[in-house]
């Protein structure tokens, strides 16, 4: 039965049924949502909590620890790492892809309830969990900055109005101010003169948390009435207190004032943000993991103009960094990369074909191809992004070749004389069978893609199912639509035909002129097989060779118009020194003709301690700047290098990284080891051997310096006689020196704290620990350097886990011209070359963790591919030596494309191997085309070499044609230098190298192959025979 005849007897019901799935398609494709990558997040929960005045090492012991070990049981646990910082601790939990985030969070939540007893016990909340990856970037940075209001009053303002309700809008993980505190109440007390009146510090805290109080009071309920009962027992503002009795004794009172400044101030001093120059709060807003980043963002658009109006006068709410405008602009350009290829593709149509009806019947494919790739994307819920749009542009190459075969098939038939619709209905069924096989080999080369495991299987599923899709529509309709276009339109021409165009004759003759050198050139190649044979073996060893030797990355760097610089001065230094020259490396930054803005903050909060600052540095648009985000690094580090004091780290923002940590750079490299003491000595080590490697950037790592630390040594002997707890010692340098929050002031909008510690001078001098005094049993006041001495040490500025272990994490970029794999190589030799104990493991992390793995899988893969092809062409051809001419078509494809991307500079990088597969399937097709042609020829009676021969001249044409709209297809992302052209490059430059060489070779090569087989197969068969004949 012929499939195609079907529908060449109902023009009218199949060209409904096409434009249905035309406008089914552009519905779908209105509706399908934007995004940079298709959904590749792995479920990640960060988990925080917060001990004011508690060191790294207290934090990592009394709170990390625990958690780590109650989180540590729940499956599906990926990778768990953890941060202790001066006062606070995140851990971040990395699950499996598939496991659900939500039910990953009611495991957290359990795993923390259990954890409550094993934690510290003066918590002042419990630990709080976000469905947050830290390590991406923000979705959306907005600076809030005043001219008339201190920075105090515009956070509390930013976060009543802003955070809170942009937190409610779906898709947002979390709101992070920054740069600010809340206002708060300080008492910053004197010790000189607390010590004078008899009073310690214990007493001033008890005092203030006394006198501040918001407890139910009941009501009065009378025959006729009700009356609510209130009392000021709340406190509001620092005059409220200043008047306080701390102590009262024999008529003689000690207010707070005399031994006290009461201050409206903030609840951390050491915080400051800038939006350019100015002085901001930064709101930066990141999106929960599988979150759609331009939706997120349009809702919290669409309510930012109510929130503004809602903000105090005077304040201004500005876009620091927006990431759907790069988003946008990317999609933009890939359309626009899309819309030159569908051109492209037309024009080698016209001009091979050279009629317009016949140009008519094969581009129609395109549009309803994409229509249905369009509809199946919305369908199983894909997106379009840079992946799938990819697919879509390298498809429009090669949905329009069933189409070409189809026409040529049909045109050979009326050349014989045949009317048009006769010659439809015998060509579309000599062509189903080549058209079923071309297509099957296209879609079996992407199987072992769609059982890739982990982040990068996720990221080419949605390529290889987009592609397969577009393939097999374009096969459907190229048997159903194609042949009726093209036989009714025909059928109605009356008359003489008109002579083609001149663009047509011109087509028409050089395709004849290639023709005739082809078979030139393939007589002496058929009178010289044994040397091509070599060749044939040789292409696969260079290729082998090829591979080895070519550079390699793991994804092509993004241009997302955000860089991000970390900086970082001296352990020891005043917050008043880092903000002045943070400020001084914002203007080297802002003075940068690329840069369009900057938000900017230092000092110990969510994302650092206090000798580090960050940087989101947003840059103009492509078009505006015309350099990459790389160059402006590139440009940028040396002057940044000038700048004294202060160290400062750039890297472009990426939309794909792997992993929670947050580093300095791109690429991660992890050192563990059950002693944190021999991480401190191997880590510097290993950092400063790096720095000297020449294709390494921005080496560092998180292990700081030890910061220098005062060390109270308790002697508890005396304290036993003096009945003097190691709490009561604990608490007094509590309430001097660690900002602690004393009492909480509740009023209709929000709550703030009142800050008890020791005047600032007292804060910056080691010798104020001999002013402070500790209660005794009896209740007298003990000097506390009458029970405790005073030893300079140091400790860590930060400690860092990885699965409940100490880490180290080093974090490095790449010089220009420094592929990935060469980096790896030497930094692991060098890792190797300083003799570090067996006891310190060491590994890839995030991104340079996820390249290794690729690279392991790339063979395989590639190994894989092969099996799957020749296992479908055997099954379709009943033949185990046919699929092998095939496949024997695919190593020259290979040498193409790495020797485009040697020539060219390029890294053979994830996206280049997706190329290799395309390669993969898009020139066995020739081989295709070949083989069944001369098969159908040997059954009517040919010979083997007569066949082939025919079969090289019949489908000379649609060889050609196919490979140029296939190249030409590719030709403007190997082209591309909009944004993300980056990304998109690799792929073109692979496929049009490759199929640049494999046209010259293949079309040589396999009528040698073919009859290299075919007399292969004579030979056995003349031997089964002859062992048939002696056993009878």
């Amino acid at each position: 039965m012929n499939f195609s005849a079907v529908f060449i007897h109902r023009p009218v019901g199949t060209l409904l049924l096409a434009l249905g799935l035309f406008l089914a398609g552009l519905a779908a494709f209105h509706s399908l949502p934007v995004a940079p990558l298709p959904k590749v997040d792995f479920p990640t929960i960060a988990v925080s909590a917060r001990l004011p005045g508690a060191d790294p090492a207290t934090m990592a012991a009394t709170v990390a620890a625990p958690l780590e070990r109650r989180l540590g049981e729940i499956p599906g646990v990926a990778e768990m790492t953890s941060t202790s910082t001066q006062g606070a601790t995140s851990i971040v939990v990395q699950f499996d892809l598939d496991r659900d985030i939500n039910g990953a969070a009611h495991d957290v939540q359990a795993a923390i309830n259990a954890a409550g007893a094993e934690l510290a016990l003066d918590l002042p909340q419990p630990p709080t969990y976000r469905k947050i990856n830290p390590a991406e970037s923000p979705i959306l940075i907005l600076g809030v900055k005043s001219s008339t209001l201190p920075p105090s009053k515009v956070y509390d303002a930013t976060d009543s109005i802003l955070a809170t309700r942009i937190s409610q809008v779906d898709g947002v993980a979390q709101v992070t101010l920054s740069g600010a505190e809340k206002p708060a109440v300080r008492v910053r007390v004197d010790p000189s003169r607390l010590a004078a009146m008899g009073v310690g510090m214990e007493e001033v805290r008890a005092a203030l948390a006394e006198a501040n109080v918001n407890m139910p009071k009941g009501s009065l309920e009378g025959e006729a009435e009700t009356l609510s009962i209130d009392a000021n027992d709340q406190l509001f503002i620092a005059a409220d207190f200043a008047p306080l009795i701390i102590k009262s004794a024999d008529g003689a009172v000690v207010r707070l004032s005399s031994v006290a400044q009461v201050v409206d101030a903030t609840e951390n001093s050491r915080l400051a943000g800038w939006f350019n120059r100015e002085r901001a709060v930064l709101v930066i807003i990141s999106k929960q993991p599988g979150a759609n980043v331009v939706e997120t963002v349009e809702r919290i658009k669409a309510i930012l103009p109510q929130l503004r109006s809602w903000m105090p006068p005077g304040t201004t709410v500005s876009v620091v960094s927006d990431r759907t405008v790069n988003i946008r602009g990317n999609l933009d350009d890939v359309e626009t990369t899309l819309a030159i290829s569908i051109g492209l593709v037309i024009l080698v149509v016209y001009l091979s074909l050279g009629r317009m009806t016949p140009t008519i019947a094969a581009s129609i494919t395109v549009p309803l191809s994409l229509a249905a790739t369009f509809a199946v994307m919305w369908l199983v819920g894909y997106s379009l992004n840079n992946i799938s749009l990819m697919a879509i542009t390298i498809a429009v190459g090669f949905v329009v070749d069933d189409a070409i075969v189809m026409i040529e098939n049909i045109a050979r038939h009326m050349e014989n004389g045949e009317s048009p619709l006769e010659a439809a209905i015998k060509g579309s069924r000599e062509i189903v069978f080549t058209v079923v096989s071309i297509t099957l080999s296209l879609v079996a080369v992407f199987v072992p893609l769609l059982f890739m495991g982990g982040i990068l299987g996720r990221l080419f599923r949605e390529f290889a199912v987009t592609l397969s899709v577009a393939v097999v529509a374009s096969a459907l309709v190229s048997l159903t639509v194609t042949p009726v276009v093209f036989g009714h339109l025909m059928n109605r021409r009356s008359g003489p035909r008109r002579p083609p165009s001149l663009p047509a004759r011109i087509g028409e003759a050089a395709m004849a002129w290639m023709e005739r050198l082809y078979l030139s050139g393939l007589g002496w190649v058929l009178a010289h097989q044994r040397l091509m044979l070599v060749v044939v073996l040789a292409t696969v060893v260079v290729t082998v060779q090829l591979y080895r030797v070519v550079p390699k990355g793991f994804f092509p760097p993004q241009d997302t118009g955000l860089v991000f610089a970390s900086t970082e001065a001296r352990v020891d230094i005043s917050f008043r020194s880092i903000a002045e020259r943070q400020q001084k490396v914002a203007e080297v930054i802002l003075a940068d003709p690329a840069v369009e803005g900057l938000g900017s903050f230092v000092g110990a909060g969510t994302f650092g301690t206090t000798h580090q600052g960050r940087m989101f540095i947003n840059l103009k648009p492509l078009g505006e700047r015309k350099v990459s985000a790389q160059e402006v690094i590139n440009r940028l580090r040396p002057k940044l290098a000038q700048v004294d004091g202060i160290a400062t780290f750039l890297m472009a923002g990426q939309d794909i990284r792997i992993g929670g940590r947050m580093g300095r750079a791109q690429f991660q490299f992890v050192l563990s080891s059950e002693s944190l003491d021999e991480l401190r000595e191997w880590t510097p080590r290993l950092v400063e051997r790096l720095r000297r490697e020449p294709g390494l950037t921005d080496v560092s790592s998180d292990m700081d310096a030890a910061i220098p630390q005062m060390r109270v040594v308790v002697d508890r002997d005396a304290a036993a006689r003096l009945g003097v707890s190691m709490t009561d010692v604990d608490n007094v340098l509590h309430n001097a020196f660690a900002q602690r929050p004393v009492s909480t002031i509740y009023t209709q909008r929000n709550q703030y704290k009142v800050i008890l510690e020791v005047e600032p001078r007292f804060q910056e001098d080691p010798a104020s620990l001999h002013l402070l005094w500790v209660k005794a049993a009896d209740g007298r006041q003990v000097p506390l350097d009458a029970l405790a001495r005073f030893e300079p040490a140091t400790a860590p500025v930060t400690v860092a886990h990885q699965g409940q272990f100490p880490a180290s994490t080093l974090t490095f970029n790449l010089a220009p011209g420094t592929p990935l794999g060469e980096a790896a190589e030497r930094l692991q030799a060098a890792a190797r070359s300083i003799g570090m104990p067996d006891g310190v493991r060491w590994e890839f992390a995030g991104n340079a963790r996820a390249f290794a793995q690729s690279l392991r899988d790339q063979p395989v893969l590639i190994v894989a591919a092969l099996l799957t092809i020749f296992i479908v062409l055997g099954v379709l051809y009943e033949s185990t030596l046919h699929p092998l001419t095939i496949i024997s078509t695919l190593p020259s494809a290979g040498i193409g494309a790495l020797l485009a991307l040697l020539a060219t500079g390029t890294e053979l990088t994830l996206i280049s191997v997706i190329g290799v597969f395309l390669l993969m399937g898009i020139v066995k097709k020739n081989g295709i085309l070949l083989v069944d042609f001369a098969i159908a020829a040997e059954r009517r009676g040919a010979s083997p070499q007569a066949a082939i021969l025919e079969a090289c001249r019949i489908r000379f044409r649609p060889i050609t044609m196919t490979t140029m709209t296939a190249l030409l297809g590719a030709v403007p992302l190997a082209l591309a230098f909009g944004p993300g052209g980056a990304l998109r490059r690799p792929l073109g430059i692979a496929i049009v190298g490759g199929l640049l060489l494999s046209q010259m070779l293949t079309l040589y090569t396999t009528p040698v192959v073919y009859l290299a087989l075919a007399r292969l197969s004579r030979w056995w068969a003349a031997r089964r025979a002859r062992g048939t004949e002696k056993a009878r």
